[in-house]
């Protein structure tokens, strides 16, 4: 991919659409949302949910930074957008599969909207970047 002749082209494309407001706005909003994940056993009060924080703590670090990547350097991480959709799903089903885990309806809650928060966030961050290089084609 290095050596495409129009390289400088497609991530200068991708660049000028990172500078929308409507990218960095959803872009600023995965890495809130991820740093919500991340310290949500403490804000909700199941810090002591040990395999349940650990699941919250790594995926919500990977999903802020996640989101700061695709704000700062949109041209050079856009093939990593899928896996923010991955990260919400995986937030919405974590309390019912990560073993040793005593379900409050707080922290099944916070999970789903959390999860379904970054789900669209990473979806609408996916559509566009294709959208974008569909309609300038």
């Amino acid at each position: 991919m290095h050596t495409h002749p129009d390289i400088v082209e497609m991530r200068e494309r991708y660049d000028r659409m990172a500078e929308q407001p409507t990218a960095q706005l959803t872009d600023g909003l995965m890495m809130v949302a991820g740093l919500y994940a991340a310290a949500s056993a403490w804000i909700i009060g199941f810090a002591d949910q040990m395999p349940l924080v650990m699941s919250n703590l790594i995926c919500g670090v990977a999903i802020a930074v996640l989101g700061m990547a695709l704000g700062s350097a949109y041209g050079r991480t856009h093939g990593l957008a899928f896996v923010a959709p991955l990260l919400g799903l995986w937030l919405i089903v974590s309390p019912w599969l990560v073993s040793g885990v005593t379900t409050t309806t707080s922290m099944i809650w916070s999970h789903i909207i959390a999860g379904a928060v970054v789900c669209v966030l990473g979806l609408l961050t996916t559509m566009m970047g294709t959208d974008r290089l569909n309609r300038t084609r």
